[in-house]
């Protein structure tokens, strides 16, 4: 991938030729509601594209002088992992335990360590704020974030943060959505956080 623009246009008809962009009536992790859902995972299935979405997304982020990659588990995982191979650094993830996000499973961070968050999707920021909190009460620094897909139609987050895909898709609070009012498009659930389908 060359330029921003060569580069969001790429991403976007991998997401396609993947079958990550779906269309419906989607309940998102954040709890609101979306008419479009970004399953990665059917992208990043697949190591020849993940290898090349990884590594532009460490381009982008690799003025940020990262020396660890951490991303929020599950969907972030496979992503975060090819950014560190593109980086040279270690990848590593945060998981919940009892509701919060943590290192685990011997993972450590050094007293200062720079750390570049990494997700697959960023529709309001809760996780990637929820995984830079888990990284600082760990000792590290949070140098910046990244995502393949900024969904969210610019949110504020207290880092640098950069995408290869912007895409503002609307959401909508349940009681506020177009779907849920008219009674149109069952409502699913695809992603991995554990909300219950109304």
């Amino acid at each position: 991938m060359t330029g921003i623009r060569e580069s969001a246009d790429r991403v976007l008809s991998l997401l396609r030729e993947t079958g990550a962009l779906l269309e419906g009536h989607f309940l998102l992790s954040s709890g609101l509601h979306s008419e479009r859902y970004f399953q990665c995972a059917r992208l990043l299935q697949h190591p020849g594209p993940a290898s090349e979405v990884g590594g532009a997304l460490a381009d982008v982020c690799r003025d940020l002088g990262a020396e660890t990659v951490v991303s929020p588990a599950l969907g972030g995982v496979i992503i975060g992992h090819e950014v560190g191979r593109a980086l040279g650094t270690r990848a590593i993830f945060v998981e919940r335990h009892e509701g919060a996000l943590c290192l685990r499973r011997g993972f450590e961070l050094t007293p200062g360590e720079k750390v570049l968050v990494i997700e697959d999707v960023v529709t309001t920021g809760r996780s990637s704020r929820e995984a830079a909190e888990a990284i600082r009460e760990a000792g590290g620094e949070v140098v910046g974030l990244g995502a393949i897909v900024d969904r969210s139609g610019g949110v504020k987050l207290p880092y640098p943060f950069h995408s290869l895909l912007g895409l503002k898709t609307p959401t909508f609070e349940a009681r506020d959505c177009p779907f849920c009012l008219k009674g149109e498009r069952p409502l699913t659930k695809p992603g991995s956080r554990d909300l219950p389908v109304p």
